[in-house]
């Protein structure tokens, strides 16, 4: 290809987009067949002879597929990092959209007409599901620690077990945030094993103990660890505020939104009420996890520090906005009104087996691919509840996992399957049911 050959940005722009399944704009797509064109140029320079469209299509093509697009978990790990974590309920979002698209009484008195105070209605709502005497909420649960440390540790010591020193995903090390924080930090006792002793020899003019629940790990064998309510008791003691990350926010280990006992998967995570009952002053957790709601991060606790949280210069940098906080409020109010189990991840989590097994059967009948089902096992996701699963159902595809997986995920919208032990799974527990007939279209046609 000479010069001459190559075409016009606008010429290879339209080409490029007649072969999107999803659209870009069209600043875009002559942006990247600009940069293209560029590159052929300076490729026939050196004798190389380069098709710019070759060169743009894959290019565009991945730029595509990163636009916000709605995609069906057919995974079977209900808290999907990678896809949203949890999915709120369909009322709670409906409230959210409502601010987006108007106008809302986010820092406004409507009995009085004047300013009123951001969160508010929130904080009365976490207060009377969690026993808390104040509440604060703001953009994620690393915020929240950091606005903890910044707030009530910071330029002091946050003692805190050496066990706990977590990273989670996206090489977020708590070590790194506590250092950026301003607090210095104080390990005790050792990898597996920390007893009130360690914690109490260090005590000596710290500025909080700092419990960190393990969110993606979990630490058996020859291991001990000093619970919420001795290390509450040591930490009065010693006049220190003891701080609790809970993380993934189970409300209460009672689930009283659910029917009958409480999931025994459930049984190694703490409860919010719990920990505050056993004596902590702040409980730190996320919205968006176990507690079914938007990303946030949410501190309850004693009125003094939420009070000295929610006055540090950082607290307003941090803050959620309008919309989410509306949808977490929707989410909390479906706990406060006895509807918790309508929350899509307790409706997914406490589907029973037979209720599933049901519809694997009915939509690979449907389908007619070639498939099993067989007995697999779903799990919480997200860091949530470590090494705990919950029994499920699953369709074993009788295909080779990669081509499959890539069919799948060609679909509209794409479907996320599981590759598993040279198989390919699609568990239904995390597809919605009115998502059964996508899912049976998409397998229908498997190569």
């Amino acid at each position: 290809m000479g010069f001459s050959d190559l075409p016009s940005v606008d010429a290879l722009a339209d080409q490029v987009s007649t072969d999107l399944r999803s659209p870009l704009p069209r600043p875009i797509v002559q942006a990247l067949a600009r940069d293209a064109i560029e590159e052929a140029r300076r490729d026939i320079h050196t004798g190389t002879d380069v098709d710019p469209i070759l060169l743009v299509r894959p290019r565009a093509e991945r730029l595509a597929a990163l636009r916000p697009d709605r995609v069906i978990n057919a995974t079977g790990v209900i808290l999907h990092t990678n896809l949203g974590r949890a999915p709120v309920a369909w009322e709670a979002a409906d409230v959210g959209a409502s601010q987006q698209s108007g106008y809302g009484n986010l820092e406004i008195d409507l009995t009085t007409g004047v300013r009123g105070g951001r969160g508010a209605y929130l904080s009365e709502l976490l207060m009377a599901l969690t026993g808390a005497e104040a509440a604060l909420v703001v953009n994620n649960n690393a915020a929240a620690l950091f606005l903890a440390l910044m707030a009530l540790a910071a330029p002091g010591t946050a003692v805190v077990s050496r066990g706990e020193l977590i990273e989670i995903g996206g090489s977020f090390r708590l070590p790194d945030l506590m250092a950026a924080s301003g607090a210095s930090l104080h390990e005790v006792g050792t990898t597996n094993r920390t007893r009130a002793a360690d914690y109490a020899a260090a005590l000596d003019g710290a500025g909080l103990v700092l419990k960190v629940h393990p969110s993606n790990y979990r630490i058996e064998g020859f291991s001990e660890e000093t619970g919420y309510r001795e290390l509450a008791e040591l930490a009065h003691a010693n006049d220190v505020p003891f701080v609790a990350d809970v993380g993934s926010g189970l409300l209460d280990t009672r689930t009283p939104w659910l029917t009958g006992a409480p999931p025994t998967w459930l049984s190694q995570e703490p409860g919010v009420r719990q920990t505050l009952e056993a004596g902590a002053d702040v409980v730190l957790f996320s919205g968006d996890k176990l507690l079914g709601g938007p990303q946030a991060g949410i501190a309850v606790g004693r009125k003094n520090l939420i009070k000295t949280m929610k006055r540090h210069p950082v607290a307003r940098a941090l803050r959620i906005d309008g919309s989410t906080g509306a949808t977490l409020a929707a989410t909390l109010e479906l706990y406060a009104t006895d509807r918790g189990s309508e929350i899509p991840f307790w409706r997914m989590a406490s589907a029973s087996y037979e209720t599933l097994l049901e519809r694997h059967v009915r939509v690979l009948e449907n389908s007619s691919a070639a498939g099993t089902i067989v007995a697999a096992e779903s799990v919480p996701g997200a860091g949530s509840v470590p090494g705990e699963t919950i029994p499920s159902p699953a369709i074993r595809m009788d295909t080779t996992p990669d081509p499959g997986w890539k069919h799948l995920i060609a679909a509209d919208p794409p479907i996320l399957s599981r590759r598993r032990d040279g198989a390919l799974l699609v568990d239904l527990r995390t597809v919605e049911p009115d998502d059964d007939q996508r899912v049976a279209a998409a397998l229908a046609d498997m190569p």
